[in-house]
């Protein structure tokens, strides 16, 4: 009966101590919510990840449309080479029955035969087997060539096909792609206290540095389009991706680009990091998934990742894999 007080007392701590605890729960959660540079992080990583899928889409995509447009070019060749070695087909038959089968003009060969002259028979049928051979040369030219481009077209075809298959199945993470971003945004958005992506879309002047020419019209180009959001797959007018940018801006200085990074590197001339100028195409990341278009003093514009827009930044803010310059 003594120790019942005691007892008594232990429980009673017990659920205070729990209470308190359960408590602090909520201040720990607090706590524990991320900042913004730590989201900002989240978003670097998962879309360092997701960037070179994208890459990867654009790339297959362009071939894809190129591999298209090629077989359609193949098939109207095709078909009117198909035309001529039918219409030839029924020239060499019409001539043989007409001349060997009895079926055709039989009038003049009686004729030549009644006028007692066969060695004058004997010199058309001579000349009517060296135009029958001389149509099936014809033939065998047409059909060699025609058979040359079925050729070609079997291989895009079945090319045509696989990447089709690739161009889908790349183009069906779009929506994990953006749904993991778009979390990422909303908790970004909840950090900053806005509904603006935050931070500074123009970094001073931009251009940073003038200049004339392609490359002017280039940079001036991008410069036009901060602001506006990065949509996957987009190269214009109103939304970007990184290498859709830049495609746009030296499109519009009558430069022609892929719409890839890593086509877009090899269709450029490389440039040490000591003489970039405005217009140079700057890559980021060993594999190429990132670029922006340089515009001068260290700074670039680019269309950073889903739930953002285009917007100067800092070339020394991603690992920087080197210039290209068009043109």
């Amino acid at each position: 009966m003594g120790h019942r007080p005691l007892r008594t007392l232990l429980r009673a701590v017990g659920v205070c101590g729990a209470a308190f605890l359960v408590g602090l729960l909520p201040m720990t959660q607090a706590h524990a919510d991320p900042t913004v540079p730590e989201i900002e992080k989240q978003i670097d990583d998962t879309w360092n990840r997701l960037e070179p899928i994208i890459e990867q889409y654009n790339n297959i995509h362009s071939q894809l449309t190129k591999n298209r447009a090629k077989s359609a070019d193949l098939a109207n060749k095709i078909a009117p080479l198909q035309l001529q070695v039918d219409l030839a087909y029924t020239r060499v038959g019409d001539i043989a029955s007409q001349y060997y089968m009895g079926g055709g003009n039989t009038s003049a060969i009686r004729a030549i035969l009644t006028s007692g002259s066969p060695t004058m028979l004997a010199d058309q049928l001579t000349m009517l087997d060296q135009l029958a051979k001389l149509q099936r040369q014809q033939i065998s030219a047409v059909a060699d060539t025609k058979s040359k481009f079925d050729g070609e077209k079997k291989q895009l075809d079945d090319l045509i096909v696989l990447q089709a298959q690739q161009d889908a199945d790349l183009a069906a993470k779009k929506k994990t792609i953006e749904a993991e971003l778009d979390r990422l945004q909303k908790l970004r958005i909840q950090a900053y206290g806005t509904s603006t992506v935050g931070g500074v879309l123009r970094i001073g002047a931009c251009p940073a540095l003038y200049i004339g020419g392609a490359a002017g019209v280039a940079v001036t180009t991008a410069c036009n389009q901060i602001g506006k959001s990065y949509v996957w797959g987009a190269n214009g007018p109103s939304t970007f991706d990184c290498s859709g940018l830049t495609q746009y801006a030296w499109g519009k200085a009558g430069v022609s680009l892929t719409h890839y990074t890593g086509a877009q590197w090899r269709e450029g001339v490389a440039v040490p990091a000591s003489q970039a100028r405005p217009g140079d195409l700057v890559f980021f990341y060993s594999d190429l998934h990132h670029m922006g278009i340089y515009v001068g003093n260290g700074l670039m514009v680019h269309a950073p990742h889903s739930g953002d827009v285009v917007r100067m930044q800092y070339v020394n803010a991603m690992p920087l894999a080197g210039y290209r310059r068009p043109g």
